[in-house]
């Protein structure tokens, strides 16, 4: 069979910095070729040089598409093949969609552009595309624009663009790293189904061995702009050879890794406890009607208790990350009530966005420095370097600023800052879902090490059940701002008791492609009721 789609010693250089360097690949018509690698690996860089969009790069090597090399194409060429034949799947759909226009017209205007069709025939086509990616009254939704959409819907309607012209390639870049993971594994599944019933050929992007597990046949794994391992996603995965995929294979977290064991688990004193709270945040009154309120937190009983890691688990909008606020206090409940055995200094966070969390005009030292401060400690700078040692960075890093740092390394000046003032209860909101896996992994470790070895309590919260896996001793499952499962982290992950625990399980990326694909097949024909 002749290659859809052939790279040969592909080379990007944005100035003296090497992107990418002597990249080989093909790709046959209706195949899944899935490119994996760690932030700064040269992935999307490869991406966006399969569709020619790099302006200010040199590009070398050939990239050959159906006999036309994309690298010497000159731009009526490109132009002509890019969303009629070969189309992008962007990672942000709010960037990536005009937020002035509706959906459906902006699949409209690309559908035109390529095909030349009519008005009334666009408009169809629109309506058509949204519908075969599923989303509900296609022609109702396609009126509506992006911020009426939510994230999964929103990457829907990407998919359904890319589709308009019927392409034979599809480029997809990260399209699941914001999402939740049962939104994460719909745009997966629909991904696939795409392919089945349009023969079109897929390259997915993606730093998550676990999502390219279920949906590629090829691999290639690359590391700092090099190809590192290439072959058969069941072969590359399960049987990795190059050291660097093992690695990134080891650093995946699943729901069978064991977390830590804490003798302060089970009955152990409540440190902090709510009883009763619930938060509603007001809406805006429709004239003279009276409209009730949006309930983020519904009702919650709960206990964390001393020593222990407590896991607040639950989809974006499930009320998670509000009673994370209530508990440090960031946040008054409507009703109920909240107490913790200690002063309200003793209760610290570490948030996901590290770098809207540091001030970017305060050096490390400074921002680390602020609690100690706050309580007029002694000997401050000693404790500081003290700190960025605890958490594996160097004193050096006193004197630079958030910007110059990688994100895992933000992400351990936000744990020294939480530890600065010897707090009892830290509260992590996210802490590590934008990192990549490797970075993740030792994240995690390092919490871990600072619990047993400093006797603190963490809640940590997250929408990623793997991840709470290798830290929590008991999982609390939020859905509609309630607390549907409640217990052990052994039992929550091997017995679930609520529907919506089991949605969230069966969910979960998995590296071994076998069983992604099984997992796939059961979502198929297995209709859960999360309500």
């Amino acid at each position: 069979m002749t290659a859809l789609l052939t790279v040969e010693n592909l080379s990007i250089r944005f100035g003296a910095t090497h992107a990418v360097d002597d990249l080989s690949f093909t790709l046959e018509p209706g195949a899944a070729l899935g490119i994996v690698g760690e932030s700064g690996s040269g992935k999307s860089a490869t991406a966006l040089a399969l569709l020619g969009l790099h302006t200010d790069a040199r590009v070398t090597g050939r990239i050959v598409y159906r006999d036309v090399d994309l690298v010497a194409a000159d731009p009526s060429t490109l132009r002509a093949l890019r969303g009629a034949e070969i189309a992008m799947v962007f990672q942000d759909p709010l960037s990536a969609l005009s937020p002035f226009h509706s959906v459906g017209h902006q699949i409209a205007e690309v559908y035109r552009l390529h095909t030349g069709a009519s008005a009334k025939q666009a408009r169809a086509r629109a309506v058509e595309v949204l519908d075969q990616v599923h989303i509900p009254d296609a022609a109702r939704r396609a009126r509506a624009h992006p911020h009426e959409f939510s994230g999964g819907m929103r990457q829907r309607a990407l998919i359904a663009m890319a589709l308009a012209c019927r392409p034979r390639l599809i480029v997809a870049d990260e399209p699941t790293t914001a999402l939740d993971v049962t939104v994460q594994a719909q745009i997966l599944d629909l991904l696939d189904e795409v392919r089945a019933t349009t023969s079109a050929a897929l390259v997915l992007i993606s730093h998550d061995l676990g999502v390219v597990a279920g949906s590629a046949d090829e691999v290639v794994v690359m590391r700092a702009g090099c190809e590192v391992e290439q072959g058969p996603v069941d072969e590359v995965l399960v049987r990795p050879t190059a050291p660097y995929t093992r690695e990134l294979v080891a650093a995946v977290p699943s729901t069978a890794d064991g977390g830590p064991r804490n003798a302060n688990e089970q009955g152990g004193r409540a440190l902090m406890r709510l009883e009763g709270v619930t938060k509603v945040y007001p809406l805006p009154r429709r004239g003279l009607r009276r409209v009730e309120g949006m309930r983020a937190v519904d009702d919650v009983t709960l206990d964390v208790h001393e020593g222990e890691t407590l896991g607040l688990v639950g989809e974006s909008g499930t009320g998670k990350s509000t009673l994370a606020r209530i508990m440090a206090g960031l946040v008054s409940p409507t009703d109920g009530t909240r107490s913790f055995d200690g002063p309200p200094g003793a209760i610290q966070m570490v948030f996901q966005d590290s770098l809207s969390s540091l001030n970017p005009r305060r050096t490390i030292g400074d921002s680390i420095t602020e609690p100690l401060r706050l309580i007029k400690a002694a000997n401050a700078r000693e404790r500081v370097d003290y700190l960025l040692e605890r958490v594996g960075l160097t004193a050096a890093a006193y004197d630079r600023y958030p910007h110059e740092l990688s994100g895992g390394m933000r992400q351990r000046v936000g744990i020294a800052r939480a530890l600065a003032p010897h707090p009892r209860l830290i509260l992590c909101d996210e802490p590590v879902s934008s990192l990549d896996v490797t970075t993740q992994a030792q994240v995690l470790a390092l919490l871990n090490d600072i619990r047993r070895e400093d006797g603190l309590t963490l809640v940590f919260v997250s929408h990623d059940l793997a991840v709470v896996r290798r830290v929590a001793d008991r999982i609390a499952v939020m859905h509609a701002g309630r607390i549907v499962e409640l217990g052990d982290a052994e039992r929550v992950y091997t017995a679930p008791e609520h529907d919506y625990t089991r949605a969230l399980l069966a969910a979960m990326p998995v590296t071994d492609p076998v069983e992604a694909r099984r997992r796939r097949e059961l979502r198929r024909r297995t209709l859960i009721n999360i309500d």
